[in-house]
């Protein structure tokens, strides 16, 4: 049942309008964006859909395909903190709006993911969608960078994610057959094209049958580890430095970490180390792009992997053996963890031909290990995408 059957099910009527925001992939770039990195991303095919109408007096009633318990609140009455349920997300980005701009029309709903749950920043899809849909009601008119701040503040300030702007970014920006390249400190960014002369690929999204929350995983210690190598630097180089919530590893030179990676405790040195070669490898993989070379792009890919395992240390057994099968397996140009990594999700970009013998091969091998997993795991094939947008009800 899609979400405009199930809106019909439950209303008696047909939605006015359906917003889609698509997933995304993050082949280079891996947990960078909260330090003010440079990434790259591709908006996928799949994503949350909202099928909704307006509801008066700024009430929100929503129902999730994917999740038990209905929402219902209104823009004025957001609660203070977050209740600790899956509609958290929806609460903050009412909050956000509410703060910036009058709402009068809140909207009935239902919103359906198509994907598992788990790195491919659902949480993220699901607050730019809702937004989407409430700003069209409201004739709010939001800038893409609006749109993402706003998105990325609910995360941070309501649901207690300290997540950079990767996700969010991703989502509004892409566009099909064109790899987005961010700077996350300036938000400058370059949207380039797929070159004729590069082999062709399709994303292949390997789920791994363990679903995850930011919230509960070790996101927010990583992203603390990382503040802290950076202001231990800026204290041993002599940089002036101000408060420890604004510090971030783009603001240390790569060569004062060179000079002071020793003095630094080990933790926090694998996770600098982690942000400075991870950067360099999203800038060497937009020139790749650029050349149309994938086997270099993919090949940085699976150092990207790699790293996000022995430096970053996010990943769990199951996520790091399915990351060591994509290395092993013919016609994948590259893959990793797609988003934090401690559950989840693996993508790659992988050789068109060959989607068969990958969906068998990875399967067989992962189960093997994994049995309790079986019926869990998943194989999906998606192509690249657009970033977010609202249809009418008559060309849904």
């Amino acid at each position: 049942m899609t979400c405009v059957e199930k809106f019909i099910e439950i209303y008696g009527r047909t939605p006015e309008a359906e917003s889609f925001c698509p997933y995304r992939v993050s082949p280079l770039g891996a947990h960078v964006d909260h330090q003010f990195g440079k990434i790259t991303g591709l908006a996928i095919d799949q994503g949350i859909r909202i099928a909704y109408s307006p509801k008066r007096n700024s009430v929100i009633e929503i129902v999730s395909m994917n999740f038990p318990k209905r929402a219902q609140f209104t823009a004025a009455t957001v609660p203070a903190t977050k209740e600790g349920d899956w509609a958290d997300h929806l609460r903050g980005a009412t909050k956000i709006l509410y703060e910036e701009y009058p709402i009068r029309m809140g909207l009935c709903g239902v919103i359906e993911g198509n994907l598992p749950i788990g790195g491919l920043s659902s949480s993220a899809a699901v607050i730019i969608a809702f937004l989407t849909a409430l700003c069209k009601l409201n004739h709010i008119r939001l800038t893409p960078k609006e749109l993402i701040m706003m998105a990325k503040r609910a995360e941070n300030e309501y649901v207690g994610v300290n997540c950079g702007k990767l996700d969010q970014s991703c989502e509004v920006l892409c566009q099909k057959d064109y790899l987005l390249y961010l700077d996350t400190r300036d938000d400058s960014y370059e949207l380039i094209p797929t070159p004729g002369n590069m082999k062709p690929y399709a994303i292949a999204i390997f789920f791994s049958g363990l679903e995850r929350s930011l919230v509960n995983s070790k996101y927010n210690l990583r992203v603390d580890e990382c503040k802290s190598a950076a202001y231990a630097l800026m204290a041993f180089s002599g940089m002036d430095y101000g408060k420890y919530k604004d510090t971030r590893l783009r603001d240390v030179p790569y060569e004062v970490y060179e000079a002071y990676r020793n003095r630094l405790p080990e933790v926090w040195r694998r996770r600098a180390e982690h942000f400075y070669t991870e950067v360099a490898r999203a800038e060497a993989g937009a020139k790749a792009w650029r050349d149309g070379d994938i086997d270099t792009f993919g090949r940085l890919m699976f150092e990207s992997g790699y790293s996000s395992v022995h430096n970053y240390e996010c990943g769990c057994p199951e996520m790091i053996r399915l990351y060591e099968i994509l290395t092993e397996t013919q016609g994948v140009y590259g893959g990793r963890f797609s988003g934090a990594g401690f559950k989840g999700c693996c993508m790659a970009l992988i050789d068109p031909e060959y989607v068969d013998e990958i969906e068998q091969s990875v399967g067989r091998k992962y189960l093997k290990l994994f049995p309790e997993l079986e019926g869990k795991y998943s194989f999906h094939l998606c192509r690249s995408a657009d970033g977010v947008r609202v249809r009418n009800t008559d060309i849904l």
